[in-house]
């Protein structure tokens, strides 16, 4: 598959400007040498890394000598733990930035000290969120909120709203409509937008697209949102003063975290997230640096830069891997970079919120669709005048969703060995290997833990000493479990996508709601057959004493069926609140715009009754 003619002129790389220094990068904030060592240096712990382990795991099976499965193992092991290795190196150096230099986030982000002057800003900005097939009153809420914050700021005339929908459903349409005709004053009266297009050409990035090109022109800078976005006045100002400073700063990416959820599968999952994206993104800024990510939302862009060089291509071929790209935001983020704008993150935790999946199902329809987005970008690796650092991270995207077959792969080789009672291993070793792998996935985990422990009145931010630990116990078991679970999944469908499988672009679910026995099973008798079958013949033709190196894939995938409906039950959700079990700091004590919305939604009017969306696959 080739990058369509018809847009591959639009991708063509930028000459440099004579206003960059060729030392330094474009926006002079970093030396170029500098970072070029530090992605050495990553470059060569990993690849120890991987080379220690990957030689273990051939010490195991070398004594019996190496027969095809234990190939195949070595192999799957050499695709899939380069990826776990990164997550454990980029924790360890941002916990060594947070807590073992004083300039730590100076040189991870040099960039935020702009921020902080306090001064009044000068730039018109679009705030622009994307909707399609939701019910509006949450997704006008928050830019009701956000509105309300920023008039408080004294420097809301520079922001204007924009919505923009794709909605197909006629009563979610008419229900938009209604809405914003209603909300409109509260919006920001003038300075705000509605628009709707009759078609979804290029899904959500077709409808960023056509706003750039046209009502974008008169807004230097736009923020992009999803329709569960939320940010704070304080974060949007310090981004703006930031792009203010640094011209040739194209995008800049907050680091968005989790907001308070009623779901227990929510709940639990971003308590995760929450503790351990600190020290992860610190570590990747480091390196990264004027490569930086870009998430699709809840980040600042420059508007005449990405209009002029970030246009997507459409991909020869159908869909799932041809048309219009599903997953566009890692390739906006390497050709900005590529026409001489720094991409950076802001590695710290700050106003910036989405809301997190509520059930398992609801999670794995949404990995599915970034799985089929990213699996397009084989076709744009090979894309003119990307930095070396950016062509890397695209790669890195696709790769990242290879180690679940690569995992799947190894598991059913090894389970091959044992049925057929082949013993040529070094037990003793290969226990101690597999401890190690397990140790080795969760780091990144107790790393995030030990930053919140480290840092002054960082645990008493979740509750206290007690619930977190606690909490970070119940989030490894529940992680454990889930692993396996997604796996399996992501591996069947991009099995699919060879044959035309498919994911639709619509409506998420963002509230808590029981998942029914049925539907549960519907979506997971896969994964329940797989682990009951495996279980059943290693007892059988092995014995129950084996099973212990199953353990984790066995029973997260025997349990899968009652792990989501329990995790998914309101009813759970509600005691996990009441305990303060898996509690985010805003749990404990919820920011001014998060207790602005919840005024906001008191004083809304009850929203119609409309169908339930989901994400469906085709």
């Amino acid at each position: 598959m080739t990058v369509s003619t018809r847009t591959d002129a639009a991708l063509a790389p930028t000459v440099r400007t004579a206003r960059e220094h060729p030392s330094l990068t474009p926006a002079e904030l970093q030396s170029k040498n500098a970072l070029a060592s530090r992605r050495a240096f990553m470059l060569a712990v990993n690849a120890a890394t991987v080379a220690v382990l990957g030689i273990g795991v051939w010490q195991v099976f070398a004594p019996g000598g190496m027969t095809a499965s234990d190939w195949v193992i070595l192999a799957a092991f050499l695709i899939g733990m380069p990826w776990v290795s990164m997550g454990v190196w980029n924790a360890l150096v941002g916990l060594y930035l947070l807590h073992g230099r004083r300039d730590g986030l100076a040189l991870a982000a040099p960039h935020l000290a702009a921020g902080e002057n306090g001064g009044t800003i000068q730039s018109r900005v679009a705030l622009i969120m994307t909707v399609r097939n939701e019910a509006p009153e949450r997704s006008f809420a928050r830019l009701v909120a956000m509105r309300t914050d920023l008039d408080a700021s004294g420097q809301g005339h520079l922001f204007e709203i924009h919505i923009l929908s794709d909605t197909s459903e006629p009563a979610i349409a008419a229900a938009e409509e209604h809405l914003f005709a209603t909300w409109r004053n509260r919006l920001g009266g003038q300075r705000a937008h509605y628009r709707r297009r009759a078609r979804n050409t290029g899904y959500k990035a077709g409808n960023v697209r056509e706003f750039v090109t046209h009502a974008g022109r008169d807004y230097p800078l736009f923020l992009p949102l999803d329709s569960d976005s939320l940010m704070d006045a304080a974060t949007i100002l310090k981004m703006v003063r930031i792009m203010e400073a640094y011209p040739r700063l194209g995008i800049l990416q907050s680091l968005v975290v989790g907001a308070p959820a009623t779901s227990a599968f929510a709940r639990i999952f971003q308590f995760g997230m929450r503790h351990g994206m600190r020290s992860f993104t610190m570590g990747a800024a480091w390196w990264q640096g004027d490569c930086g990510p870009f998430w699709g939302h809840n980040a600042l862009i420059r508007t005449a830069a990405f209009r002029r060089h970030c246009r997507l291509p459409v991909l020869d071929g159908a869909p799932p891997l041809g048309g219009h790209i599903l997953s566009h935001d890692q390739i906006e983020a390497a050709t900005m970079r590529r026409a001489g704008f720094e991409v950076r993150v802001i590695p710290v935790e700050s106003g910036s919120y989405e809301d997190n999946p509520p059930t398992l199902q609801d999670f794995t329809k949404r990995d599915l669709r970034w799985c089929q987005g990213n699996m397009q970008y084989f076709s744009l690796l090979g894309l003119k005048g990307l930095r070396p650092a950016s062509r890397f991270q695209v790669f890195a995207a696709i790769m990242m969703y290879f180690g679940a077959p690569a995992w799947m792969v190894m598991t059913l080789a090894a389970a091959s060995k044992m049925l057929t009672g082949d013993t040529g291993i070094n037990w003793a070793l290969g226990t101690a290997m597999f401890f190690a792998m397990i140790a080795v996935s969760l780091v990144p985990k107790i790393l995030g833990m030990l930053d919140i422990a480290l840092t002054r009145g960082g645990v008493a931010r979740y509750g206290g000493s007690v619930r977190f630990a606690l909490s970070g116990l119940v989030e490894m078991v529940f992680s454990t479990l889930m692993a396996p679970v997604v796996a399996l999944r992501v591996t069947i469908f991009m099995a699919g996508l060879l044959f035309g499988r498919t994911v639709g672009w619509s409506g998420q679910s963002r509230d808590a709601y029981a998942l029914s026995w049925a539907e549960a099973a519907r979506g997971l008798w896969p994964q329940t057959l797989f682990g009951l079958g495996l279980a059943g013949a290693i007892i059988v033709l092995v014995g129950p004493a084996t099973l212990v190196w199953a353990g984790p894939m066995v029973l997260g995938m025997g349990l899968a069926i009652p792990f989501a409906v329990v995790t998914a039950s309101p009813a759970f959700g509600r005691w996990t609140e009441r305990v303060g079990l898996c509690a985010v700091p805003d749990d404990i004590a919820p920011s001014p715009i998060l207790r602005t919305l919840a005024r906001v939604q008191s004083q809304a009017e009850p929203p119609r009754m409309l169908p339930q969306q989901r994400w469906d696959a085709a």
